[in-house]
C-alpha cells in the first residue's frame, strides 16, 4: 500500500494555474476563479501553495494546453520554486496531462482531479467513501496515463497527489470495470439501508428542511447554530462532506428534521453529481429548502446560479418551497448591511442572518415555521387497483386518514398540502 500524503518529509509544494479562456458568456472573473482554486488546494492536508497565476489563453493548445513560449516560461518558474504538483483550474485532457508532466517534471491535477482528491480526504461514512471511490474510478477510466495505486486504498486520497508515481501506463479497463461493479454492489446495500431510514421518517409526520448552498457559504455553521450540534465548520471549501440530520423543535413545539448536505461548487464534476445522487436525495425529499448564500462574496449571484443549475440537474421539484438565507451579514459594511436588511424585510422568502453571531436566526426559524404552516386540504381520491404505486406514495407521506375498497379501486380520504398534491399529480 502506498504511503499517504501526510507521511512526506515536507508538504507538497503546489502551483495553481487558472487558464483564462474568456468568452462572451463567461460569468466568473478569472482572478476570483483563481482565488477559489487556491482555496481548494489549501483544503488538502500537507499542501503548500507556493505560487499562483492567471494564464491568458487565446485558444488551448491541443497537445500541451499552453503555447510553447508560455510553456518554457512556466517551466523556469516551477523549477525555481521547486514545485512538486501543478493544479490546473480547468479541464485537462489525458494527452495534455501526460505531455505537461513530462515537460515540467512534476505531477499535474486538473480541477476535477483536485475536487475528487478533496472529497476522498473528507469522506467519513461508508457510503461517502464508496461514492467518492466510484466517482474516481469513473474519472480515471477515461485517463490512460495515470497510475491506479488508489485501487488498493480503503480510505484517504486516490494517489493523484501522493503515491509511488506513475507505475502503470496501460489502462486496465477490465480491472476498473470489475471494481466499479463491486463498489456498486456494496453501495446498493448502503443505499437500501438509507432508504429504510428514509421510509421510517416518512411515517413520522416531521417535515424535512434541507440546507443547500455553495461550498463555504456557512451551511454547517448555521446547522450548528439551529440544532446545537457540533458538525465540523471551518472557513474552508468542503469542510464537511457526509450528510448530517438532526431534530429541531420550533417555538410552537412543532418538530422538524434539519439536513445538512454537501456544498456545491461551479463545474462540480458530473461523476460526483451522479455518485452522490443517493445522498442528495435528502434534498429531493425535502418539504422546504434553505438556500444558504454567502452574501458577502463578490460573486454571490453567480454562486447562486451554480447552485440552481445543480438543483435542476438533480430534478428538484420547482413546487418545493425555498427560503434564501443571506448569510455572513456580519462581514458586510454597515451601509450595505442596512440596505440588505431593508430588502430582506420586503420578502418573506429572503432572510438575512449571521450564522456566526446568531443575528437574524430567530427570524429565520419563524419564517420556517410560517412556511411549513401551509394550509392543509381534505380531499377524497379514487385510486384504481392498477395504480398501487400512487397509493403507496400517499401512505408513505402520511396523508391518508381513512381508506376503503370499492369495485373501481381504493377510495382514500386524504389531508394534504398544495405542495403534496402537486407532487402526487406529477407521479
Amino acid at each position: 500500500m502506498s504511503a499517504p500524503v501526510s507521511s512526506q518529509a515536507r508538504p507538497t509544494r503546489a502551483y495553481v494555474l487558472h487558464p483564462d479562456l474568456r468568452s462572451a458568456e463567461a460569468r466568473r472573473e478569472p482572478e476570483l476563479r483563481l482565488a477559489e482554486a487556491v482555496s481548494l488546494a489549501a483544503a488538502l492536508p500537507d499542501m503548500e501553495v507556493v505560487g499562483h497565476e492567471v494564464v491568458r489563453l487565446p485558444k488551448p493548445n491541443a497537445g500541451h494546453l499552453f503555447g510553447s513560449g508560455k510553456l518554457e516560461e512556466l517551466k523556469e518558474r516551477l523549477s525555481a520554486a521547486e514545485v512538486d504538483l501543478v493544479l490546473v483550474d480547468g479541464p485537462v485532457t489525458p494527452v495534455q496531462q501526460r505531455n505537461l508532466e513530462k515537460d515540467w517534471g512534476v505531477k499535474l491535477l486538473d480541477r476535477t482531479g483536485l475536487i475528487l482528491e478533496i472529497f476522498a480526504d473528507r469522506a467519513r461514512t461508508r457510503e461517502g467513501v464508496l461514492q467518492v471511490e466510484l466517482a474516481a474510478l469513473s474519472y480515471q477510466r477515461t485517463r490512460l496515463v495515470r497510475a491506479w495505486t488508489h485501487l488498493e486504498r480503503q480510505r484517504g486520497g486516490f494517489g493523484f497527489v501522493g503515491g509511488p508515481g506513475e507505475t502503470q501506463i496501460e489502462a486496465d479497463r477490465r480491472a476498473i470495470d470489475e471494481q466499479v461493479i463491486r463498489i456498486r454492489r456494496q453501495l446498493s446495500k448502503v443505499v437500501k439501508t438509507r432508504e429504510l431510514h428514509r421510509a421510517a421518517r416518512r411515517k413520522v409526520p416531521f417535515p424535512i428542511v434541507a440546507l443547500v448552498g455553495y461550498t463555504n457559504a456557512g451551511k454547517s455553521t448555521l446547522f450548528n447554530r439551529m440544532t446545537g450540534a457540533e458538525v465540523l465548520a471551518k472557513d474552508m471549501l468542503f469542510a464537511t462532506l457526509d450528510p448530517t440530520m438532526r431534530g429541531v423543535t420550533l417555538a410552537s413545539g412543532r418538530k422538524i428534521i434539519l439536513s445538512d448536505t454537501v456544498g456545491f461548487i461551479s463545474d462540480l464534476p458530473h461523476e460526483l453529481v451522479a455518485a452522490f445522487r443517493a445522498t442528495l436525495e435528502e434534498v429531493l425529499e425535502a418539504d422546504l429548502i434553505l438556500h444558504v448564500r454567502d452574501i458577502s462574496h463578490p460573486e454571490t449571484e453567480e454562486q447562486a446560479e451554480d447552485v440552481a443549475e445543480i438543483l435542476d440537474s438533480l430534478g428538484v421539484d420547482e413546487d418545493v418551497p425555498m427560503i434564501e438565507v443571506w448569510n455572513k451579514i456580519d462581514a458586510l459594511s454597515q451601509p450595505m448591511r442596512d440596505a440588505l436588511l431593508v430588502q430582506d424585510a420586503r420578502k418573506t422568502t429572503i432572510q438575512a442572518v449571521s450564522a456566526l453571531t446568531g443575528e437574524g436566526v430567530p427570524a429565520l426559524i419563524a419564517a420556517i415555521e410560517a412556511q411549513l404552516a401551509e394550509e392543509r386540504h381534505r380531499e377524497e381520491l379514487l385510486v384504481p387497483f392498477d395504480e398501487g404505486r400512487r397509493r403507496a406514495w400517499l401512505h408513505e407521506h402520511n396523508v391518508v386518514r381513512t381508506e376503503r375498497e370499492t369495485k373501481e379501486g381504493w377510495v382514500l380520504d386524504v389531508e394534504w398540502t398544495g405542495t403534496q398534491r402537486a407532487r402526487y399529480r406529477a407521479l
